[in-house]
Order: structure tokens, then C-alpha cells, then sequence
């Protein structure tokens, strides 16, 4: 027998030994037989051990023995064998499988397949000692709903800021989203006034001839708006002088249209107020050529009082608001102080006490007329330290409020009862309104997703258009669809949620955010919090969309700018 590589050549090949078994078995087998038993040598005991890696023959193996061959790797032959043992006739045959690469998934899929009742005597069996409790393994087939399912993710979070132009695009068709019927438009309308609700399937494997979607989209589009002046565009209002430019305003010269524009005005804004405060209205914008004021009705945004964030402000208004008795805070400007006090916890006491000092000074300074500084002129450097006086350090302590007007970080906060008093406030205050320019005159624009006394129903614009988009290597029709208008943080989760089971849970949106109102997603830590417990069935607003509201904003200063869904999850950048 020649030395093959990978075995010592104390020990014999596994083949040859199985060969010299069978014989044996053999041999056992004829010399057991009637013909066989008088001439059956009785020099040899009949619990001899033939050899030293088999088992005791003549009596049952009660312990499974050791593989010899455990530790020593076979790579003299490329195939893998296996031992098949006969149960009835208690005698093993060898198969041979020639494989070449045997994944090592395949292998355990193997040896599970085993019966483990079966008695094996072959020599690759270890002893119950060493037995271990096998690993496993599932398929990558198997594992992979469940590893969907953990990560599943069935909402995004609440984004509070106003859209521009939204841009879905999805690789089955959109146009089920255009052209509607005058019956399905008519349908849409009137459930969005009676504040009615369709529930479809979790797929829809022809969205074109479902009826329900088309009203169901049709009604998600709508929203309310005072003034509505079909000629001027209200929205934006900030930054959009040039939007003004060129079209007629008969009220910037009349002094009677504009105080009739704004009596008409104050009148819508307190019919929002009360249907706000008697939870029939979920939340309101007013966008004035300035700033931007959401209100919020109690439970959403996980706060249990009305809530209202103004943004972005100036020093002057901020004043005007402190002066009308409206107690507001700053969350970004606290964030910020807190987090500067746990890295540096000894500046600002430092900084307290030079002002104290500066104070003591001056003050020591007016009492003695000014002799605390007259050693300075003996050396004749006088000139050079100037003595602070009172407007210096007002103006100093005030450098730092002034620095934040027209910032992300001027964002103000007001709860409970001071949204009342905001109320009377943007209502008797004049700065609100431009003065002079292309919006002179002209009230704040009031968005609100019902209906309120002297609004105006409005319907974003929408229109689907086919595209090629390269994906990969290749080119593929890549449908679209475009929305345009004040789209407000419910009419979004409405239309993304009539989108799934349309695109069969496939689609991806692109979402242009009015920045003013980005810093809308910022959080109060200071308010208190409730885990939507507050009965808002009554505000018109679908239930899906009512829960994501409830929830706490986690957005911060961002908003969200891209949505993808994904076998029905979602993903999203900010």
C-alpha cells in the first residue's frame, strides 16, 4: 500500500479496512451456519478484537467508539465518501459521492436528514462523550422574512414643515392619478366634507379601474385657504416678492379695501381658534410675508396643551410679544445654553461676575466722580481704558438676542392659554401686514386642511408624465408623479398611504420643503408630554394620519427631503 499524503502510514486506508470487514463478516457468516460448525476453529475466543480501530464483534456496542481518522484531513482524494449501514442485515455497504465543493449548509442539511435511531458501527462515529448538540442552520430563504419582518418599517415620522412640490416616481404606471372622472371628482369632495374615509386592500392589482382610489386621491388633494384671490399666488409669502411683481392690487392705495380685507381676515382667524380649542381642527398655519405660526391642538405633536411655534423672529417682535404679557421660550437657544453649561459649567459664572464687576465699577465710578480712575491719568493711559457705561453693557448683554433674529434659532414656543393672547395679538398687530412693496396691504395667508368661516376650498395641482431613467446598465419607463401646491403634513401622509397599495408597496418621493418651515419639527422638552390619549376622531382627519400627528417630532431643525417605500418600508433621508 503506497504512503499517500495526509495519512500516516501506520493506519490503513478506510476502504481497505471496510474490505477486510465484509470479509470477516463473511467468514463469521459461514462459520455460523449448520455445514459451517464443525469445522469452525476454536483456537480463536469469540470475543477477539480483529484489529484495533473495530468494534468487538459478537457483542452489542453499547458506546459508540472514537473516529481514529477525526483529525486527519483527507486530501489525497478529491471525492467525499459516506457509510449507508444495513439495519436488517447489520452489515454496511459504502457509497461513494464524488462532490467537489460541499457547502458546508449542505452538509448539516445532511447529517440532520440522518435517522438518529439508526445503530452505525462505522468508524467515523464519535463517543457520546464527545457528542455535541448540533448547529442548526436554516436556508437563506427561510431567514430572510424574518429578518424582513424585524426591520419592517410601516411609517416615517411626522414632518410638520409646509411642501412646495412633491415628485413620486415608481416603476408601474401613476396614470391612475390623472384625468379623473366628473363622478369620482364629485365623490372626492363630498367625502372630504362629510369627512368620509374608504379603506382599500393591501394591493391592488389594477389601481386604473378602482374607483375608490381615484375619489379617495381626488379628496387627499384638497385643502382651505383665506384670502383666495384667484389672480395673486398667497403661497409662499416670505421671499416672494417677485412673485407679486406685475399683478394688480387694488387694495395697496385703498385704505377701505385693506380694512375690510383684514375684518374679514380676524374673522377666519378666530373661527380656526375655535375649532382648534373644540378639537374639530387638527392644526392651521398663518403665513405672513414675515414670519410662519402653526398652531396645534391639543394631543398632537405629544403635547397635551394647544401649542403654537412662530419662525423665524426678530428682536423687535419678540419684544412686542413680552410686552402683550405672551410668555413663549426658545428651544433651540435653551438646547444650546444646556449643552454649553455641561461642557464649559464655569464660563457663564465667570462671564456674571465680570458684568458684576463692570456694574460695581460704574457704579462706584458715578458716586466718586470719577476719582476710581484718576490714578489712570498719572500714568497716562487714560485714553486707552475707556469706562464702561450703562448703554455699553445693555448693548453687550443684548448682542447675543440680536445675532439670532431671521435664524433657525429664533424659533419661539408658546402653550396653553398665551396662544389665546397670540390670537389677539396677530390680530391688533400692524407690522403683520406689509406697508410697502408688492404684498402692501395685503392679510397673512390662512392654510388649514377643513373647512373654516371664509375659506376657500383649493386642490393641489397634479399631473403624471413617463420618463426614462437609467437603472443599471439599461434604460427603463419610469412613471412619475407631480404635485404642486401648499402641501400640508396631513395631505402628505394621505397621499403616501393611498400610494402603497397602489404601487404595490414600490415607490419612491422626493419632497421640496418651504423653508422657513423646516425648524416646525423642533421638539419642546419643557411641555407636557401625553402618549395619544386625546379623542381626536371628531378633527376630519384619517385615523392613520391622526396617529402619526400624535407621535413627538424626532426631526429636530431638518425636514424630510426624500421618502422610499420598499415591500411596504419605508425609508427616509432628512
Amino acid at each position: 500500500m503506497s504512503d499517500a499524503s495526509g495519512y500516516s502510514p501506520s493506519f490503513k486506508r478506510p476502504s481497505e479496512i471496510m474490505r477486510m470487514r465484509r470479509k470477516r463478516a463473511r467468514s463469521e457468516a459461514s462459520s455460523s451456519s449448520p455445514s459451517g460448525a464443525s469445522g469452525q476453529s476454536s483456537s480463536s475466543p469469540p470475543s477477539c478484537r480483529p484489529f484495533a480501530p473495530g468494534p468487538l464483534f459478537n457483542k452489542v456496542a453499547s458506546v459508540k467508539r472514537r473516529n481514529p481518522f477525526a483529525n486527519i484531513d483527507n486530501t489525497s482524494t478529491p471525492s467525499k465518501r459516506r457509510l449507508i449501514h444495513d439495519e436488517n442485515d447489520k452489515m454496511a455497504t459504502t457509497e461513494t459521492e464524488y462532490v467537489d465543493e460541499v457547502s458546508l449548509l449542505e452538509r448539516l442539511q445532511r447529517q440532520e436528514n440522518c435517522s438518529p435511531g439508526s445503530e452505525d458501527d462505522s468508524l467515523f462515529e464519535e463517543s457520546e462523550g464527545n457528542v455535541e448538540t448540533p448547529l442548526l442552520l436554516k436556508s437563506p430563504q427561510a431567514i430572510a422574512p424574518l429578518s424582513i419582518e424585524a426591520s419592517l418599517c410601516s411609517e416615517y415620522p411626522p414632518d410638520w414643515s409646509l411642501k412646495t412640490r412633491l415628485l413620486f416616481s415608481s416603476l408601474r404606471s401613476l396614470s391612475w392619478s390623472e384625468q379623473p372622472k366628473a363622478q369620482e371628482e364629485a365623490l372626492g369632495l363630498s367625502q372630504h366634507c362629510r369627512t368620509q374615509f374608504i379603506t382599500l386592500p393591501h394591493s391592488l392589482q389594477d389601481p386604473r379601474s378602482c374607483s375608490e382610489l381615484r375619489c379617495a386621491f381626488q379628496q387627499s388633494l384638497i385643502y382651505w385657504q383665506h384670502p383666495s384671490l384667484p389672480w395673486v399666488p398667497l403661497f409662499p409669502r416670505m421671499n416672494a416678492n417677485r412673485r407679486f411683481t406685475g399683478t394688480s392690487a387694488p387694495w395697496a392705495q385703498d385704505a377701505t379695501l385693506q380694512q375690510s380685507l383684514m375684518n374679514e381676515w380676524s374673522a377666519s382667524l378666530s373661527s380656526l381658534y375655535s375649532l382648534l380649542k373644540s378639537r374639530l381642527c387638527p392644526y392651521f398655519y398663518v403665513c405672513a410675508y414675515q414670519f410662519t405660526v402653526l398652531f396645534r391642538t391639543a394631543g398632537l405633536a405629544g403635547s397635551s396643551s394647544i401649542t403654537a411655534l412662530i419662525s423665524p423672529t426678530a428682536r423687535g417682535l419678540r419684544e412686542a410679544m413680552e410686552a402683550e404679557g405672551i410668555e413663549f421660550s426658545m428651544p433651540l437657544l435653551d438646547e444650546r445654553k444646556k449643552t454649553g453649561e455641561q461642557q464649559n459649567p464655569c464660563k457663564e459664572q465667570q462671564q456674571e461676575s465680570a458684568h458684576e464687576d463692570c456694574w460695581a465699577g460704574c457704579e462706584d465710578d458715578n458716586e466718586n466722580g470719577g476719582s476710581s480712575l484718576s490714578w489712570l491719568k498719572q500714568i497716562g493711559v487714560q485714553d486707552k481704558i475707556k469706562n464702561p457705561d450703562r448703554v455699553s453693557m445693555q448693548l453687550r448683554k443684548e448682542s447675543q438676542a440680536v445675532s439670532l433674529d431671521h435664524k433657525p434659532e429664533s424659533v419661539l414656543s408658546i402653550e396653553g392659554p398665551h396662544t389665546f393672547t397670540l390670537i389677539n395679538f396677530l390680530i391688533n398687530c400692524k407690522s403683520i401686514v406689509a406697508t410697502a412693496g408688492s404684498q402692501a396691504g395685503l392679510p397673512p395667508t390662512l392654510l388649514a386642511p377643513l373647512a373654516f368661516r371664509g375659506a376657500a376650498m383649493h386642490s393641489l395641482k397634479a399631473r403624471c408624465v413617463n420618463v426614462k431613467s437609467q437603472v443599471g446598465s439599461t434604460y427603463q419607463n419610469v412613471s412619475c408623479l407631480e404635485i404642486a401646491g401648499p402641501i400640508l403634513p396631513s395631505s402628505l401622509h394621505t397621499i403616501t398611504t393611498l400610494l402603497g397599495p397602489a404601487q404595490k408597496g414600490n415607490f419612491s418621493a422626493t419632497l421640496h420643503t418651504h423653508t422657513p418651515t423646516a425648524i416646525m419639527n423642533v421638539h419642546n422638552p419643557k411641555q407636557q408630554c401625553v402618549n395619544g390619549t386625546a379623542d381626536l376622531s371628531a378633527c376630519g382627519l384619517h385615523p392613520a394620519s391622526i396617529q402619526q400627528l400624535q407621535q413627538s417630532p424626532s426631526l429636530g431643525k431638518t425636514a424630510l427631503m426624500q421618502i422610499t417605500m420598499e415591500d411596504y418600508s419605508y425609508t427616509w433621508k432628512n
